[in-house]
């Protein structure tokens, strides 16, 4: 099958023609010793408008929270989809190339006559549109649905199981030429009759566009009401739901953008008007009950734009700093200090598992507004609205993430629960999983470690769980009374395994450290040559040190037939999620009834362990699979 060409394999290199162009207007404006837009200037804005205009169709068809029950196609876009429509924009720089050569070979005084404005264009390129172009595309498409155009070159266009504007460019370069003279002949008519201007180029290809991405963004906003009080417009304009029916049955609806030649050709799918109208109607109902939340939130600013419906494709790879999400910082900033004035949770991102849909909530509160204690309240309420919103839907369980469940904030989700005892929904906080991790990576020959955060939530639990295994716990706290409270938690023949420690210099000689408290690259130099940092700290520390190793964040695989899963969790891995979340995940799978909240269970660390293994979660540290040795 011809599924690519050639300019996809430059990469951003591909984007040379523009910077041409670009030089080229520049260079004629600097001849004339003034600033003119020429035909040059003229293609590389047209550009960047388009592919502005299908980036904000992309951002608002992932943008869940509201749209999630006008969706038509439920499923979620997955990594290979994102990866295959990578190359989404090649078409443009195709048609940009026929332009550039189409205009050198006109006469420069034809191209200068063109006016920015006639209304005859207008009307010419629309009546051109409807007469020549809908029924030419209608014909060659069917022709694309031929079993012999169709193996080699249509099916990879609809090879992406669920449509999104990008979904337009995921075509090979025949079909990509065919669509230029579909979209040309009107263009090119009107200025041959003498009625061409720049604002008729300029909306018709935007607007030929706009309709292509409507049909593709999967989420149907076309009002029904609008077909009752004008049955005939639904022979003029077709809808998300109706190109989504050319997707999943192939054979039907091959229309650009009127249902009137599918009608003619008696190729118009009987469902089309009655599914719209469905669609259309319930888009106010919540249809798709997740059974797993996960309660997530931003940790700065310029994370929260790692997000489906900001950039697809960056959203797809582990969080990292880029470039091109500097221009955007501004925007996210103005955005924070809206919702810090009025925000609720809303949903960013879903999969399959087992079948049964897991969902990602957000709460719209940045990391360091855990830090500020005026601001404890509003979390907690934000925290509190999202667990009874859960409740009512019917949400199996809710799983909370890192800052949501602070200690100091609401106890590990405890107020939660003490709040409101006749909860439906489970409350989790994930930790007990966490902790299976963390020890997961201790070697079973460690004699000795030194744990940071040692009197926290997840400090308490390795080191009840290590004293067990005979592990010397050299626990740094201040905190006297803290430490003897969970010294006396141990059987009284281990008890001996905890050690209090309250400077750094008390592990020089310890090779394994479990930071749970954030430490400063001078604090790391005490750990000696060859250490290695276990973590469960937000943010990471720095991995300052060249003569140790350092482990990441607490972190699973899930399961391999995890369906629809299309981005990153913050700088985990593809397929990656924290511990805690994974931990949700497999309370809901194992179908357990009680509250995961406050203090951890040593005596379940191993139970969730097995589970999680059990139903398919992996380890991604040291690639090691061997669960914790048994207390």
């Amino acid at each position: 099958m011809v599924s690519f060409w050639s300019g996809q394999n430059l990469g951003s290199l591909k984007y040379m023609l523009y910077g041409l162009l670009l030089g080229k207007a520049t260079y004629s404006g600097l001849e004339e010793g003034f600033i003119v837009i020429d035909w040059c200037l003229h293609i590389v804005i047209l550009f960047a408008l388009r592919a502005l205009l299908y980036t904000l169709w992309n951002s608002y068809s992932n943008m869940l929270w509201i749209n999630r029950n006008s969706r038509i196609i439920q499923q979620g876009v997955d990594f290979k989809q994102i990866d295959n429509e990578w190359h989404w924009d090649n078409f443009m720089i195709v048609q940009a190339v026929i332009i550039s050569l189409g205009l050198y070979k006109l006469p420069v005084a034809l191209r200068d006559e063109i006016p920015v404005w006639d209304t005859r264009g207008l009307i010419a390129v629309i009546i051109l549109h409807i007469v020549v172009s809908e029924p030419l595309y209608y014909l060659l498409h069917r022709c694309f649905h031929g079993s012999y155009l169709y193996s080699h070159y249509h099916s990879f266009h609809h090879s992406s199981p669920v449509p999104q504007p990008f979904t337009v460019g995921h075509v090979t370069l025949l079909e990509q030429l065919v669509i230029s003279v579909v979209m040309g002949v009107p263009l090119v008519g009107s200025c041959v009759m003498g009625y061409g201007s720049v604002s008729m180029i300029y909306g018709y290809v935007l607007t030929f566009d706009f309709l292509r991405c409507l049909g593709h963004c999967n989420v149907e906003i076309v009002p029904h009401e609008i077909f009752e009080v004008l049955p005939l417009l639904r022979y003029l304009l077709y809808t998300p739901t109706y190109h989504s029916l050319h997707h999943t049955e192939i054979h039907t609806n091959y229309c650009l953008f009127m249902p009137l030649y599918d009608a003619l050709g008696n190729t118009l799918n009987a469902k089309s008007w009655e599914l719209q109208r469905t669609l259309s109607f319930n888009a106010d109902i919540n249809k798709n009950i997740p059974s797993f939340v996960f309660l997530a939130h931003v940790v700065d600013i310029t994370s929260s734009i790692h997000a489906p419906f900001v950039f697809r494709s960056i959203a797809s790879k582990p969080f990292a700093v880029k470039l091109i999400l500097l221009p955007i910082w501004p925007i996210a900033f103005v955005h924070m200090i809206l919702m810090w004035a009025k925000s609720k949770t809303f949903l960013i991102s879903f999969y399959k598992l087992r079948g049964h849909l897991h969902q990602t909530w957000a709460v719209p509160r940045f990391g360091f507004h855990y830090f500020l204690s005026f601001a404890s309240e509003g979390i907690n309420n934000l925290i509190e609205a999202a667990i009874l919103r859960a409740d009512k839907l019917g949400v199996k369980v809710i799983s909370l993430a890192a800052l949501n469940k602070n200690e100091a904030l609401n106890g590990g989700g405890m107020l939660f629960v003490e709040k409101h005892p006749d909860l439906k929904v489970r409350v989790v906080h994930g930790n007990t999983l966490t902790a299976a991790v963390i020890l997961d990576e201790i070697d079973e020959d460690v004699t000795e470690v030194f744990l940071t955060g040692a009197t926290s939530k997840l400090g308490r639990a390795i080191a009840l769980y290590l004293c067990r295994r005979k592990v010397r716990v050299l626990m740094l706290t201040s905190a006297a009374d803290r430490f003897l409270k969970i010294k006396k938690e141990a059987p009284v023949e281990f008890q001996k395994y905890l050690v209090q420690v309250t400077k750094y210099q008390a592990a020089k000689h310890c090779k394994t450290w479990i930071v749970g408290k954030w430490i400063t690259p001078r604090e790391q130099k005490w750990a000696p040559p060859g250490t290695h940092f276990h973590q469960f700290v937000v943010p990471p520390i720095l991995a300052i040190r060249k003569d140790c190793t350092y482990g990441d964040l607490a972190a699973m695989r899930l399961p391999d037939d995890v369906q629809g899963l299309g981005s990153c969790e913050y700088t985990m891995d593809r397929g990656v999620v924290h511990a805690c979340h994974a931990g949700g995940a497999v309370h809901y799978l194992e179908g357990w009834t009680h509250h995961e909240v406050g203090a951890i269970d040593v005596d379940r660390i191993d139970i969730v362990w097995e589970a999680a293994l059990k139903h398919g979660f992996k380890p991604v540290s040291f690639n090691n699979t061997t669960p914790p040795k048994k207390c």
